[in-house]
């Protein structure tokens, strides 16, 4: 029986005679079918899909929220790349609130390519200092509001999966407050630490033929972008970032994934706080906080094997993950072989929860030598 069968069934249980059942599995039926179940929607044909969230994760701790999803092809033309448009608001138990709009937009034959991120929020963290060496004891809470759009317009060039043009990066911070710990050990404000607002420019280049970017099975996506920031074009600091990132996937067999990430962040000038590289999160290296540690450069890579569902006799909607990351940060490129890597590990399961388009739920526990991180969260981590 399909899952969200058995949601009706429950549901129904719920009235006190038959054609009160009857009548009230057919109001919830079609939401949740929606929701939980395949699509009818024809090919070409967009779609608009709202629903509540529940994720964790040690930055937030239990996070709720709601989104909308709305996905389509250009001139409803099912052989152009999917477009998908987000937008996401949340509040946390940690007195974060803000609202996301994420797109990945694509023209008639994949010409252009809109690939952006919009954030708005007031989102306290954790501040544990700057380098390998910060403590493990965060030093303080940082509260501040943020407001940050980064944006790549890019052409297509050559076959279907290579892009090219512009990224920009625009970020405010304000009402930035340093809360210091009572054992705090290091006092010394960093860089920005009364906010600023930095504006960047730079070329970027992306090779991408994934097709389901929340759980792909097989491709390989990869992306290189230059920033300046320059009081030129508005910047408080005056700074350059090269920011670079391959992932790749490939199948086992019709059940399994290999995947693997690697990523590096160079910076060099005066870059604020908030804006040097940060190590950790719900994605790569999980099991630290993020930022936990944080720097002008950056190494990090993961591996992560997938079984999507497991062939299981009574469900075809669990499956379960195992990864491995390792990573670090330091002043200078230089001292990225000379600094201690961090090491971190583990695994969860998944549950599938939109069938139509192979989308799992998962809740990954990531272990390090500071102790695990817990993670609840829709689509995979990469």
């Amino acid at each position: 029986m399909r899952f969200y069968r058995v949601l009706f069934l429950c549901l129904g249980l719920l009235g006190s005679t038959l054609p009160a059942r009857a009548q009230f599995i057919e109001k919830v039926k079609a939401p949740l079918q929606k929701m939980f179940g395949d699509s009818t929607t024809a090919p070409g044909e967009p779609k608009l899909v709202g629903y509540p969230t529940l994720a964790y994760a040690p930055e937030t701790r239990w996070e709720f929220g709601a989104s909308l999803l709305y996905v389509y092809h250009a001139q409803r033309k099912p052989e152009n790349r999917l477009s998908e448009i987000s937008t996401f608001a949340f509040v946390t138990l940690e007195q974060q609130y803000g609202l996301w709009l994420d797109h990945a937009l694509y023209t008639d034959e994949n010409r252009w390519y809109f690939l952006g991120r919009v954030r708005a929020q007031s989102f306290p963290l954790r501040y544990h200092g700057i380098g390998t060496e910060a403590p493990a004891e965060y030093q303080a809470y940082v509260a501040a509001n943020q407001i940050w759009w980064r944006e790549r317009i890019l052409r297509r060039v050559g076959n279907d999966n290579w892009f090219v043009g512009l990224d920009a990066d625009v970020q405010s911070l304000w009402n930035v407050d340093f809360q210091w710990q009572p054992e705090a050990t290091n006092l010394l404000l960093p860089l920005g630490n009364g906010g600023s607002f930095n504006m960047g420019l730079g070329p970027s280049i992306v090779y991408d033929n994934r097709e389901n970017v929340l759980n792909v099975r097989h491709g390989l996506y990869a992306v290189a972008s230059g920033l300046i920031y320059h009081p030129a074009l508005g910047s408080e600091f005056n700074f350059s970032q090269f920011f670079t990132e391959v992932r790749g996937f490939v199948p086992v067999n019709e059940r399994q994934v290999f995947a693997a990430q690697a990523q590096a962040v160079f910076n060099n000038g005066d870059v604020p706080f908030n804006q040097l590289a940060l190590m950790g999160g719900e994605s790569l290296m999980r099991g630290y906080y993020l930022g936990r540690y944080r720097d002008r450069q950056m190494l990090a890579a993961q591996v992560e094997y997938r079984w999507l569902p497991f062939d299981l006799p009574f469900t075809d909607r669990i499956g379960a993950a195992v990864f491995i990351g390792a990573g670090t940060v330091a002043p200078t490129v230089s001292d990225l072989i000379n600094v201690p890597w961090q090491i971190s590990g583990g695994g969860g399961l998944r549950v599938l929860i939109f069938p139509d388009k192979d989308i799992y739920t998962r809740l990954d526990v990531g272990f390090t030598r500071e102790g695990p991180g817990y993670y609840l969260y829709i689509g995979e981590a990469f």
